[in-house]
């Protein structure tokens, strides 16, 4: 039969264990965004990497999907230099699909 002693004590290994996994975790992650910082930091122009900070803070699925392209776009030496403001821009507008014309109509 198990103690109350034995039983929280197994209780307190398994916390300690989660919270190890757990820290684990974030570090894992914090090394990945850390490399992805990286590779942005090569790739795109001062004013591109802060539209696309911006872009992360309003919608991480999009930042997600713009990284990998770039990702996908260097690794396959589609980009030649960085990537300017007015590049990601266009990059950013063939992704969302979004046509924007302006349309005038003669009464």
């Amino acid at each position: 039969m198990v103690t109350e002693a034995e039983l929280n004590e197994l209780r307190q290994r398994k916390l300690a264990e989660i919270q190890q996994q757990a820290m684990q975790q974030e570090q894992q992650v914090a090394a990945i965004e850390s490399q992805i910082n990286i590779l942005l930091s090569r790739l795109l122009s001062p004013e591109a990497k802060a539209r696309l900070t911006n872009i992360k803070l309003v919608n991480p699925e999009k930042y997600a999907q713009v990284v990998q392209l770039l990702a996908y776009l260097a690794q396959s030496g589609q980009l030649k230099d960085k990537v300017s403001d007015e590049e990601l821009k266009a990059l950013l507008q063939k992704m969302s699909g979004e046509k924007r014309e302006t349309k005038i109509k003669r009464i």
